[in-house]
């Protein structure tokens, strides 16, 4: 069965921040403790993305209790997908990547032509996923100003840059889908 995806409502605000928390466990395992027990993003915030439309969740049935679920910013004139997380218990079943189709259809929507991310160069479930996907790594010299800014203010919060990429995928929607 393909995961279904549909906007956050206020409901699911606790649920994705135990998602976010869930999924960073991970990180304890390739020596990275400091992501592992960072802790999600304020339940006020992710209510200000369920009130702009820019939080969404995925679900193995409807109405179906959230799994997984992405945040989405406008930067440089793309979806900057902020946030993407997956519970480990439902990982590799499809649901990040249905979030990902969302999100583009979001994009598509919203008359973007590109999707984009900061991500873990050398983590298995990062780079090497998002490229599975059909993202690729921005060059240094392409990044406009705008992920510049975002990549200053990862590594002010402690995100060393050096093990960091930003990525982008082309909208693919047409006016016929």
């Amino acid at each position: 069965m393909k995961p279904l995806v549909r906007p956050a409502r206020p409901g699911d605000i606790e649920r994705e921040r135990d998602i976010e928390r869930a999924a960073g466990r991970r990180f304890a395992h390739v020596g990275m403790s400091d992501i592992a027990t960072h802790e999600p993003a304020s339940p006020a915030t992710l209510a200000e993305y369920v009130a702009d439309g820019r939080n969404f969740v995925a679900t193995e049935h409807d109405p179906g209790v959230a799994v997984g679920y992405a945040l989405i910013d406008v930067v440089a004139g793309a979806a900057h997908i902020e946030q993407l997380s997956v519970d480990p218990a439902h990982q590799g079943r499809g649901f990040g990547k249905s979030l990902v189709e969302y999100v583009e259809l979001w994009a598509y929507h919203h008359g973007l032509s590109w999707l984009t991310l900061t991500t873990f160069s050398d983590i298995p479930w990062n780079r090497p996923l998002y490229e599975h996907i059909g993202f690729e790594v921005i060059p240094t010299v392409e990044l406009p100003d705008a992920l510049v800014q975002l990549r200053e203010s990862e590594a002010a919060l402690g995100l060393d840059p050096d093990i960091r990429v930003c990525m982008r995928r082309r909208v693919s929607r047409t006016r016929s889908d």
